[in-house]
């Protein structure tokens, strides 16, 4: 067969060479037919046994996760048990059974197809996406319904099986680590989706969104996946195999060079240290935090505490994971972002209203201002966290002076009801802004007289000010960081903090890109912030950067009004140093 190529969304990098391992669908074999009536009730008997084989299926998986396993794989598969559990699922279909006098597979799949309809018609991306683990967990059932086996094929040692599937549920991307799968393809899912999340969280190449490689790959084919291209090619001919094993020995070699700057500080040619901080969304990240050499924290995403969860943290929990992480940083600085819930970040406190536009409704600092009681919980938790380390505070989303103001206030009286409790803090801590909406860019200059640091959020930023919803694959190739309005924004974010000598960071997906680095610190950026997987590629451009040599092209740059002039400029300034 000739070779050929499919596209998707490539949300984990890397490049991985391999047989195809097809991950059937059960929900594709099912069929409609007619129960007698006598047999209704063993039918009934025979979803419900369904059902409690799943439930105890999935509570195994949980008992035998690693230890070193991602936190969020525990979360992922409660979920899927709270999704069981459900009478939308596990009680309405013995009434369609009953009813219509119809199998029981079928009758879970109608229902589930009345469910997910239902979340088709949420506007928000990442709420749609939970329809993906409503699909997963119904087709776990109809698995057992249909004498099919939930657990994936046997180990592979040689780590040359790429699994293909329509879509893979958290519980089955467990068994990644002891069968060391290269990689995953996936026709569905997106960057937001779980599939993507724990892609990245396991390091495996990894494409979705490909819409029909169950279709067009058969099993045992030998494909390339391409996971920074998110491309993946089909029955590759000899030379084509040669040239993407050439690449991928390139990357191996690269990551082991990149290792050698490790220990190496964050400076440039003519002197100027740029602090290489870390994001981080839980406890356990500081693991992956020591080992990528950040110098501290930049981004505590404090959400994903709250996420996953049917109640809300108290006080003790927050401050036992805030302290956590203050007390294994020491001195290196923490910067703890306040919840910032809402739009694509679920919680507890999102679930009393959906908003028609989570994107521009209640959420962040404006659901916490909301909320101060459970604000004030968290407050009291970092300030009493603030004592065991470098904390310092990071409100997201800010909009206006007097939305500070009212937040500056929250933590005032914060700070009276810990004093009255004798209960020790710093005195001194330290807070910031998050500067992730075109009205806070504008009136940065304010911000910055009454804040002690500004942090740039370039997801919501750009996304703000382009109206593009990034995860919508019809709009998404619009979305560009180097688009003039948004530089224009970073670039007077940057001159404000300047002008009243307070410390500029930038800590969204722009901080991570190597082929930015330059460009940012040739803007006046002080600190990057990103995932700890990208330190060591954007500490080797930094080392290769003169900031003195490098800014009269940055400011040619920034007064271009076309985005192909501006490309052509970075990648001069790329190639110089």
């Amino acid at each position: 067969m000739a070779p050929f190529s499919i596209h998707g969304i490539g949300v984990s990098n890397g490049i991985a060479i391999g047989r195809a391992h097809l991950i059937s669908n059960a929900l594709l074999e099912v069929v409609q037919y007619d129960i007698e009536i006598k047999n209704i009730p063993l039918e009934v008997k025979r979803f419900e046994d369904a059902i409690a084989a799943v439930r105890v299926e999935l509570n195994k998986i949980k008992s035998q996760l690693p230890s070193d396993s991602p936190k969020e794989l525990s979360a992922f598969i409660d979920t899927h048990l709270m999704i069981l559990n459900d009478k939308s699922l596990s009680s309405l279909p013995k009434s369609i059974i009953e009813n219509e006098k119809c199998n029981a597979e079928w009758a879970i799949k109608k229902q589930m197809d009345s469910v997910v309809n239902q979340f088709d018609q949420i506007e928000d991306q990442y709420l749609r996406e939970r329809k993906q683990d409503v699909i997963q967990v119904v087709e776990r059932v109809i698995k057992i319904l249909l004498g099919h086996s939930n657990q994936i094929a046997a180990k592979n040692k040689e780590k040359l099986t790429i699994l293909v599937a329509h879509d893979i549920s958290p519980a089955d991307a467990l068994h990644f680590k002891n069968h060391k799968y290269a990689a995953f393809v996936t026709d569905g899912g997106g960057v937001t989706s779980h599939t993507a999340i724990l892609s990245r969280s396991l390091n495996i190449p990894s494409i979705v969104a490909l819409q029909n490689a169950r279709t067009l790959i058969r099993d045992n084919d030998l494909i390339i996946v391409d996971g920074s291209q998110g491309v993946v090619i089909v029955n590759p001919t000899l030379e084509i195999q040669k040239y993407y094993k050439s690449l991928q020995d390139s990357w191996s070699d690269e990551q082991e060079k990149l290792q050698r700057i490790k220990t190496k500080k964050s400076i440039t040619k003519d002197g100027a240290l740029i602090h290489l901080f870390a994001n981080i969304e839980v406890p356990n990240d500081i693991i992956s935090v020591n080992v990528s050499g950040a110098t501290g924290i930049g981004l505590f995403r404090t959400e994903f505490l709250f996420m996953n969860r049917q109640d809300m943290p108290d006080e003790e929990e927050q401050f036992q994971a805030y302290k956590r992480v203050a007390e294994a940083m020491g001195k290196r600085p923490v910067t703890i972002r306040t919840l910032d819930s809402g739009a694509d970040k679920q919680t507890a406190l999102n679930n009393k209203k959906i908003s028609p536009n989570p994107a521009l409704g209640l959420r962040a600092i404006r659901l916490c201002l909301s909320e101060p009681k459970i604000f004030m919980i968290q407050l009291r938790a970092i300030l009493r966290a603030s004592q065991f380390g470098n904390i310092k505070i990071l409100f997201p989303m800010l909009s206006s002076i007097s939305e500070l103001r009212q937040t500056k206030l929250l933590l005032e009286r914060t700070k009276a009801s810990l004093r009255k409790d004798k209960i020790k803090f710093n005195e001194k801590i330290l807070i910031g802004g998050m500067i992730e909406i075109p009205a806070a860019a504008i009136s940065a200059d304010i911000f910055a007289q009454e804040l002690d640091f500004l942090s740039i959020g370039t997801n919501d930023l750009i996304q703000y000010a382009l109206a593009i919803d990034r995860t919508d694959d019809a709009v998404s190739h619009l979305y560009n960081p180097l688009h003039p309005a948004v530089l224009k924004l970073i670039a007077l974010t940057i001159k404000s903090a300047h002008k009243y000598k307070k410390s500029i960071a930038i800590c969204g997906e722009m901080a991570g890109e190597p082929k930015l680095t330059k460009l940012l610190i040739g803007m006046g950026v002080e600190q990057l912030s990103m995932h700890p997987s990208h330190i060591l590629s954007v500490k080797q451009q930094v080392l290769n950067s003169s900031i003195k040599n490098i800014k009269p092209s940055v400011l040619r740059l920034l007064n271009l009004n076309e985005v192909d002039k501006i490309e052509t400029l970075l990648k001069k300034i790329n190639q110089s140093s």
